[in-house]
């Protein structure tokens, strides 16, 4: 047998295969496949680290700040007709009467004209109309969030 020009051995038949690259032309099912399907199970997840002298700034209490008020939507003016959109009265016609602390809308039917009560509401859950109603002789200052509580 000549020798191996790579590996310069006389010994034939026990060659080492892997550091001959022409000693074997058949490839194993894993060397077919290595590039073209992934790893399965947990060889697949990939944990990126980013760096060890990077650390996740926790952001202070003073930096944080406080919510303010909720804007309205536009066009929502105390006085105007909504439309609700979800919940016991959706469909119903409501007037908007004024924002509350909490960023709800205090709405009312009236209650006498189409059984709509005194009620907050999220903007999100009604839609303004063009519509006004003059609001004038209304108290419903005394009304707040507190009013509702149980």
């Amino acid at each position: 047998v000549p020798p191996c020009p790579s590996c310069r051995s006389h010994f034939g038949s026990r060659l080492k295969r892997t550091l001959a690259p022409h000693a074997s032309s058949r490839r194993t099912s894993h060397q077919k496949h290595s590039g073209k399907m992934g790893k399965a199970g947990q060889a697949r997840q990939v944990f990126r680290t980013y760096g060890k002298t990077k650390s996740a700034s926790k952001v202070k209490s003073t930096e944080k700040k406080t919510p303010g008020q909720q804007k309205l939507k536009k066009g929502l003016v105390p006085g105007s007709v909504l439309i609700m959109l979800a919940g016991r009265f959706r469909g119903r016609r409501a007037v908007f009467l004024k924002q509350l602390a909490s960023g709800l809308l205090l709405v009312t039917g009236p209650y006498a004209v189409n059984g709509v009560p005194l009620r907050r509401v999220n903007q999100r859950m009604c839609i303004g109309t063009s519509t006004k109603v003059d609001l004038k002789g209304a108290d419903f200052g005394k009304v707040d969030d507190a009013y509702f509580a149980k």
